[in-house]
């Protein structure tokens, strides 16, 4: 029987404020949309919500505003069975939040960042202990760059892999390429990425998520692809966020590279069939449900 991970995750939390419209509009221009709705959202809760959907023990290190939009997103994250003992109220700080404009089935995002930049290095040694008391971590790039570099020094201190999901893409410091388990791109991530110069090591680190082409990754030297699903496409918002929380949930309970990413792939698939980031994210039983569907 495969156990329980436990899954922790360093990142940001927003609510996502999104509107539908038919056409996206130009520079200066005003159009009528279809509809409005607000989200829990942030690529770090995201992908918590992911890996705990799956069946993972998730626990989250992170920062809110003392605000509606922060009390609303610590009781989504409670809701879904996620400790958020390490996420901090930040007084007088607006909590994140991120305006998505979906029009054809895609999605454009500006993010505020609010009160997640003081997820900082004080604040990831305050709950050191969510770090090395998991069996992977999970960090992406919304939060200080300098808090990531101290997650991962814990996390290698106590030889906790780490995956690191470049996203939204910020120059990555050496301490990231080197003390990174895995790293998670897209493929517009992957050319800013290749920007930089990386050793062979740090290229077979490298799992490349390329939507409707599949996932691309390096086992033991060789390049390996797995074939993306068909589905009916709602929203793709959330895709990128459940193939990590998958990923790191399989990852920590000791699943195969191979079985793991084509599990991850699985989740995100199911997730683009709704609306939402997170409404999207599939159970364990539904992945296993779809992976045995489509054989």
């Amino acid at each position: 029987m495969q156990r329980i991970p436990a899954v922790c995750v360093v990142g940001s939390l927003n609510m996502d404020l999104t509107i539908t419209t038919k056409k996206m509009p130009k520079q200066g221009e005003t159009v009528i949309g279809e509809g409005f709705e607000t989200y829990p959202g942030g690529k770090g809760a995201n992908q918590a919500v992911a890996a705990a959907r799956v069946g993972a023990k998730v626990t989250m290190i992170g920062a809110v505003g003392t605000d509606t939009f922060g009390n609303s997103l610590l009781e989504n994250l409670s809701q879904e069975g996620i400790n958020v003992e390490g996420i901090s109220k930040i007084s007088d700080v607006a909590t994140g939040v991120a305006s998505i404009i979906m029009s054809d089935h895609d999605n454009r995002i500006i993010v505020a960042s609010g009160a997640n930049a003081y997820v900082t290095p004080t604040l990831i040694d305050q709950h050191r202990e969510h770090i090395y008391n998991s069996d992977i971590v999970l960090v992406q790039l919304e939060t200080p760059i300098d808090a990531i570099v101290r997650t991962m020094e814990i996390a290698n201190e106590y030889d906790i892999p780490v995956i690191v999901n470049p996203a939204p893409f910020r120059e990555l410091p050496e301490a990231i390429l080197t003390g990174s388990t895995f790293l998670t791109p897209n493929e517009i991530e992957l050319v800013a990425m290749k920007r930089q110069s990386f050793s062979d090591s740090i290229r077979e680190k490298i799992i490349l998520t390329k939507g409707a082409e599949g996932v691309q990754f390096f086992e033991k030297g060789k390049s390996k692809v797995v074939k993306s699903h068909k589905v009916k496409v709602a929203d793709t918002t959330g895709a990128g966020d459940t193939f990590n929380g998958a990923l790191a949930a399989q990852l920590g309970s000791g699943v195969l590279l191979a079985d793991a990413v084509n599990y991850a792939n699985a989740a995100a698939a199911l997730s683009v069939t709704k609306l939402g980031a997170q409404s999207g994210m599939p159970t364990d039983e539904e992945v296993k449900q779809f992976l045995k569907n489509n054989e």
